[in-house]
């Protein structure tokens, strides 16, 4: 059904009428409008309900379909490499493939991109500046490159960071970042031998893949099983990946992988717990990932899970009175200074607010200005904006319910 659809056709301007014609559910059609779409949050969602399904899309990767271009991008289990559909590499056995709708979530599910098939880049190659920065990325993919580094290496960091944004629509830091985070959070599962957990990797050396998970995680992985450790496991949704983590107290942890403080959090909690953390299963991951499928699929948008958040005295009463804000409901920094017994707690509230390490769950998002815009969130606005009004259209479903 999909390939008979000329790729010609997906660039037509059709009408809400053709598009059901043409194509059913408006699959395809309305899939390329989101690529095209400036609104990442449009993208994020139709990306999750429209990507084919995974035998059309091998069919079409075994054949080289060209009208697939854009539509979806493989992983290769075996070799760590993503691609496009119509890559000219030798083509991988069914088992040993991932399909992903965008490049960011390949990369963010640790492969890296594939030197023949270019599938950052399907246009045209990047800029030199760009692929030398990739390719200092893939000497060390598990840690950070420096200002200072960049400058020894003859690149100016601003340059890097204004080339890489315009060219990628990320900067420089998040596309490492999310090499860094993808490779550490998806290929150790608990119980695995470390040369088991490199192999697809990315990495060539074990000691490579040791130092990036111990960035990550703090210890690496043949010591992290001798503890008892928090556990951590990755849960897809249609705002982003994210990461959770628990031990048998409750949820620790609840973070967009691709914001920036994740990985200092994870940092936060080894130390402040005296413990590490290990990718592996948990009762209380499990909850949380059932869930949070409620709550977007706008099922039921209160959660149950035991939660053991990680803080100071202040920031675990402000953390206390976020959960008291009904679902659909909004408050002001004031008002929550007020609940806590000052006033002019409004900046304290904020960095309370800020540090929170379990979002949706903790609703810090329910926090605005006291003229009701949107202000402050480490995940971004646009999502910010998407939760309450997600939350909104429930509140008044749940009501018009409640009426009849």
């Amino acid at each position: 059904m999909y390939a008979a659809l000329p790729t010609a056709a997906l660039r037509s301007e059709f009408n809400a009428h053709d598009a059901d014609s043409v194509c059913p559910q408006n699959s395809l059609l309305e899939f390329r409008r989101c690529i095209n779409d400036s609104d990442r949050l449009a993208f994020r969602m139709k990306t999750l309900e429209l990507l084919p399904p995974a035998e059309t899309m091998y069919r079409a990767l075994m054949k080289r379909d060209t009208s697939f271009e854009g539509i979806f991008y493989i992983g290769v289990r075996t070799t760590g490499i993503f691609c496009r559909p119509t890559c000219s590499a030798k083509k991988p056995a069914r088992e040993n493939v991932d399909f992903f709708a965008t490049s960011s979530d390949a990369l963010e599910n640790g492969y890296r991109p594939c030197l023949r098939c270019h599938p950052l880049d399907p246009n045209a190659r990047p800029p030199k500046l760009i692929e030398r920065l990739r390719a200092e990325v893939e000497r060390a993919p598990g840690g950070r490159l420096t200002d200072k580094e960049l400058a020894a290496l003859s690149i100016d960091p601003s340059t890097a960071r204004r080339q890489f944004k315009r060219h990628y629509g990320m900067t420089f830091q998040a596309y490492h970042r999310a090499r860094r985070m993808g490779l550490a959070l998806n290929q150790v599962r608990k119980g695995d031998r470390v040369d088991q957990a490199r192999n697809g990797s990315g990495f060539e050396s074990e000691s490579g893949f040791r130092d990036a998970f111990t960035k990550i995680f703090g210890e690496s992985p043949t010591n992290a099983k001798t503890h008892a450790p928090l556990f951590a496991e990755r849960i897809d949704s249609p705002l982003g990946p994210m990461i959770a983590v628990a031990d048998d107290q409750g949820l620790r942890l609840l973070e967009f992988i691709d914001r920036r403080a994740t990985e200092r959090e994870l940092s936060i909690l080894r130390k402040r717990l005296c413990t590490n953390v290990v990718p592996g299963k948990h009762r209380n991951l499990e909850t949380v990932r059932s869930q949070l499928r409620d709550y977007f699929a706008g099922k039921k948008l209160e959660f149950e899970v035991p939660l053991a958040p990680v803080g100071s005295a202040f920031q675990l009463r402000a953390w206390k009175i976020l959960q008291s804000i009904p679902v659909g409901e909004t408050r002001s920094y004031s008002w929550m200074a007020k609940r806590l017994g000052d006033e002019n707690a409004r900046r304290a509230v904020g960095r309370a607010n800020g540090t929170n390490m379990i979002c949706i769950i903790i609703p810090c998002h329910r926090v605005i200005r006291a003229d009701g815009t949107l202000c402050g969130y480490g995940g971004g606005l646009w999502r910010k904006k998407w939760l309450l009004d997600h939350e909104r259209r429930y509140a008044r479903g749940r009501k018009a319910s409640s009426d009849q």
